[in-house]
């Protein structure tokens, strides 16, 4: 499974050229799952540009309220007819916009409850991994934003060191690993076997340069790509890599 953040990127207009140019450079056979998430305002256009194709529409957030005087804000219901999956817990809201555990872990129930696949983000700071707490901060942040998930809901889950978003820094392959096989382990408390099911993707400065060292290791199954989605042809190559993995 391969995801595109475009983040607070594109206009309508280039959105709908990205989005297009993906479509023709992503191969009808791919063994991947792969997803492009652009803005709101952006989401209907870009979903009818990818029409017909293997690649699929994301939302990049979502409140956890149905409706009501939340100015400003999208809910669930109202994406359903247009995304299949959204982005939840990204670091940067976390951050910026504090966002707690608690109010992810209603979103992601909200997004079960229409049917939509949260990609969830968990990840550490660079002070967390320092400190030699950054297995307990993501793990912590797993299990309380899954609180009262059903064993049988569709979910992905992305791992993204904070210390790596949009910095060029990336975690190493094994770091990355055996922070995966953490996750796996967590999932697998809570939602029992359904946890060899769950797509676990890295994120954080992937590129065409490290794609491939990920995409070998036992746990991680795919990727959140930030930048490198905004261009097609190099997300398109990363797409590539990511299908010819094998995994």
């Amino acid at each position: 499974m391969i995801v595109g953040n475009w983040k607070m990127n594109t206009t309508v207009e280039s959105a709908v050229e990205l989005a297009s140019a993906v479509k023709r450079g992503v191969s009808e056979d791919i063994a991947s799952d792969v997803v492009i998430c652009p803005p709101y305002v952006s989401l209907v256009s870009v979903s009818e540009a990818v029409r017909g194709s293997r690649i699929a529409v994301g939302a990049q957030n979502m409140h956890s309220e149905t409706n009501g005087a939340f100015t400003g804000e999208i809910s669930a219901e109202m994406l359903a007819q247009i995304c299949r999956f959204v982005i939840l817990g990204h670091s940067e809201r976390r951050t910026y916009l504090s966002e707690s555990d608690e109010f992810v872990n209603a979103k992601v129930l909200a997004a079960k409850v229409a049917g939509i696949t949260p990609i969830l983000c968990v990840g550490e700071s660079l002070a967390d991994r320092q400190s030699g707490r950054a297995v307990d901060v993501v793990t912590s942040q797993l299990d309380a934003n899954l609180n009262g998930i059903d064993r049988n809901a569709n979910i992905a889950v992305a791992y993204e060191p904070v210390w790596a978003i949009g910095t060029g820094e990336s975690a190493s392959p094994d770091v990355a690993q055996e922070m995966m096989a953490r996750l796996r382990l967590a999932l697998a408390d809570l939602l029992g076997d359904r946890a060899t099911d769950i797509p676990l993707l890295y994120g954080g400065s992937v590129n065409l340069s490290n794609i491939a060292s990920y995409m070998a290791e036992k746990d991680i199954d795919g990727a959140l790509v930030g930048s490198a989605s905004l261009d097609a042809d190099t997300f398109c190559q990363l797409i590539a890599l990511t299908s010819s993995s094998g995994r």
